[in-house]
């Protein structure tokens, strides 16, 4: 597999370091043959960020494939992670075959399976290329406050969750501060990028998109109805979660997210996301749906 263009910018010490943090907490220690363990970042959270659990599964499963990048992962979140405690990735090798390679990962803590995910591998061919274009009205992403901006009139409220370094730079272009409660649109755009340099591994690229696809994604179900992911009347959580990669890309430039909701139905909400590059490349396509339960 073909290294990705290298990278050079200069960047702030913190937030490499932050990157770098992502970048060890993707580095399983291989346990076994076909088994690795993970670690989660000590933070104050209840349950696993369900994009670390898909990252270090593809992880997992990258590790046992000597050729092909992958083309598709779908996954299952079962349980709710408890991250303090190392969770176990158990890799069956299902096929490897001329073209495609397919691979199924169970992540385990206490014994039991919290998330499940099957990753397809292709060996890169020549063949047919069309894609929908980047859509052409998204002001620049540094023109965009980040999340510091954004969210400093709340910053008392979110405590360390808002003062901790983020490895993931979202820009939101259609932000609306979190105690405006009208219906909205069921859209969203997000700008996103590590915000560092990673090194040119294209298998780290993708699993850092499969990190970040789960940031805002979820959200989108909640705008119709006025909704913020820090209401206490909403439950919310991922139940399951696939991506299509599509062409080649750098985690480390900007990304645009474009998001929508198509319905909402039985406390259960789904979410589609297509992902450009700065230049218009489509380079993923994600499906998302959650449980956003009323709190009553």
């Amino acid at each position: 597999m073909e290294a990705l263009a290298h990278r050079e910018v200069q960047t702030d010490p913190m937030q490499q370091d932050a990157v770098d943090n992502l970048i060890s907490l993707l580095d399983l220690e291989p346990i076994e043959v076909n088994i690795f363990r993970g670690i989660s970042p000590d933070v104050k959270l209840q349950r696993v960020f369900g994009g670390q659990v898909a990252g270090q599964a593809l992880v997992a499963a990258a590790r046992t494939v000597d050729r092909a990048a992958v083309h598709s992962l779908h996954a299952y979140f079962l349980r709710p992670g408890d991250p303090s405690v190392p969770i176990l990735y158990e890799v069956d090798r299902i096929r490897d075959g001329r073209s495609f390679t397919t691979r199924r990962v169970v992540a385990i803590q206490h014994g039991r399976p919290i998330f499940n995910l099957s990753a397809s591998f292709h060996v890169h061919e020549y063949g047919f290329d069309h894609q929908l274009p980047k859509p052409d009205d998204v002001p620049p992403a540094e023109s965009l406050p980040d999340f510091s901006a954004r969210w400093a009139p709340w910053a008392d409220h979110l405590g360390d969750w808002y003062r901790r370094p983020r490895p993931i730079d979202t820009r939101t272009v259609d932000w609306a501060p979190p105690d405006d409660h009208h219906p909205r649109p069921p859209r969203q755009r997000v700008w996103m990028r590590a915000d560092g340099v990673l090194p040119d591994d294209p298998v780290l690229h993708t699993c850092v998109l499969t990190y970040a696809s789960d940031m805002t994604l979820l959200d989108t179900t909640l705008l119709p109805h006025g909704g913020s992911h820090l209401d206490d009347e909403v439950m919310m959580a991922s139940l399951d979660h696939a991506i299509w990669f599509h062409r080649p890309f750098r985690a480390d430039g900007w990304l645009l997210y474009e998001q929508d909701t198509p319905s909402a139905t039985g406390a259960r909400g789904l979410a589609r996301g297509l992902i450009w590059t700065e230049g218009g490349d489509l380079v993923a396509s994600v499906v998302q749906e959650g449980l956003i339960r009323p709190v009553r």
